[in-house]
């Protein structure tokens, strides 16, 4: 039924009717409980409320479907930008980015010098930048630029992501923990074929496990991205009978996700990260939002109401 109702909310934004409709009062109806602002300045204000709770902070610039140099050249200046107005407003807030909005589908060497332009801004007001993972074809490319970065910044600057339902990503946890690097797990959110991904829901969840455990007991930072209670519960366990301090791990969650959660973690002691995005463009983050888990639904629903 899940399903069936994600395909059915996802066919429907793309009409081109219902696209135009939620684009010009879709942030009024609800977006906004999922889109921290259109403008920076907006943003700001957003990350300075959840930092006043004790939330850290991770900025995501949306965007999609980038197709020229010029568009990938707008989308690192904006994140050199993002990281410039960080410094000056001194928010507790780091920025994450995606590789092909920076130009990895056009030419990987214009992307890893795009990167190497945002590293060094990162470097220069002592902040940090965590590149997303996408889809499997793309893995490749996407550790490649990684691993050049984090032999030229280090560990404190540069940062990736591994996802649980890949077969690969134990074999990724161990080679890029003997380099010390930063990692941010998640189960992961792309269509895989079954030659590339666990199938089912169990074995995800049993290999995110093992990848926090893996990682964790190694040394290396983790960020334990999740709103499974379940999880969050095991890592806290865990974290106990190992004594692994808080500074050694964060929580992650998606803005306006679990925020009760959230803030309840934070009173407990533990670090929690917001992965926040914002911009213009958030029509495609919006629509995934809402198929992803149908009760958000009511959000829109209540703006139409009101109207």
């Amino acid at each position: 039924m899940v399903s069936f109702t994600r395909k059915v909310v996802l066919t429907l934004s793309a009409h081109p009717r219902v696209t135009r409709l939620i684009s010009r009062y879709g942030m009024k109806w609800g977006a906004s409980r999922f889109v921290a602002g259109e403008t920076m300045a907006e943003t700001v204000r957003t990350v300075k409320e959840l930092n006043a709770d004790g939330l850290m902070v991770t900025l995501d610039l949306l965007g999609e479907g980038i197709t020229t140099g010029e568009e990938a050249a707008a989308a690192a200046q904006a994140a050199i930008e993002s990281l410039d107005v960080i410094s000056a407003e001194e928010l507790n807030s780091t920025i994450s980015v995606k590789l092909t909005q920076l130009g990895l589908d056009i030419d990987p060497g214009l992307c890893l010098d795009h990167m190497d332009r945002i590293a060094a801004k990162a470097k220069e007001t002592k902040n940090f930048v965590r590149i997303d993972m996408e889809d499997s074809p793309r893995i490749e490319a996407t550790l490649d630029i990684f691993k050049t970065l984090l032999s030229r910044y280090g560990k404190e600057r540069i940062g990736t992501v591994i996802q649980s339902y890949l077969y690969r990503s134990e074999q990724d946890v161990r080679e890029l923990g003997e380099l010390g690097a930063n990692l941010r797990i998640v189960k992961g959110a792309y269509k895989e074929p079954k030659e590339v991904a666990y199938p089912n829901k169990k074995d995800v969840d049993a290999n995110y496990l093992r990848l926090v455990k893996m990682h964790l007991l190694r040394g290396g930072y983790t960020a334990v991205a999740t709103h499974d209670p379940q999880i969050i519960d095991w890592t806290k366990r865990f974290v106990r009978e190992h004594h692994i301090s808080n500074d050694r791990f964060e929580f992650q969650m998606l803005y306006g996700i679990a925020n009760t959660l959230q803030r309840d973690l934070v009173k407990e002691g533990y670090n929690v990260r917001v992965y926040t995005p914002y911009g213009k463009d958030w029509y495609p983050y919006f629509t995934r939002r809402i198929a992803e888990r149908p009760a958000n639904a009511l959000f829109v629903l209540k703006g139409l109401l009101r109207r």
